[in-house]
């Protein structure tokens, strides 16, 4: 079994923090594609719709290669990386200033066919 998942998507420069998408990839990681859709479905949280667009294409990409069942992947590889910040600085009082770190991130979703056997 290799290292690198079969079927990936990633969203890069996502402009959210990624303290608050992290748990959100944790609670998918290791389930079927399906259920991981009905999880996120109904969480309350704008992150929460970001990690659902990059499943859902993740999904296609293995549709797009052949795969018959795309809910009985499995999502092996989900991962929230720290992106570039934008920093400003906010004037504060007597003559200091506080640095402004608009945070972004990269979203990475792999997906994994455990049902079929491998020949090798």
């Amino acid at each position: 079994m290799s290292t690198i998942a079969e079927y990936t998507a990633s969203h890069r420069f996502a402009r959210i923090s990624v303290r608050k998408v992290r748990p959100l990839l944790d609670l998918i990681r290791g389930k079927y594609a399906d259920d991981a859709l009905d999880i996120l479905k109904y969480m309350p949280h704008r992150g929460a719709r970001l990690v659902e667009r990059v499943l859902r294409s993740a999904m296609a990409n293995a549709e797009d290669r052949g795969v018959r069942n795309v809910g009985d992947l499995v999502v092996t590889d989900a991962r929230g990386d720290g992106g570039p910040m934008f920093k400003r600085l906010m004037p504060r009082a007597r003559g200091m200033a506080y640095l402004i770190r608009r945070r972004s991130s990269h979203i990475a979703i792999g997906l994994e066919d455990f049902s079929r056997t491998d020949e090798a």
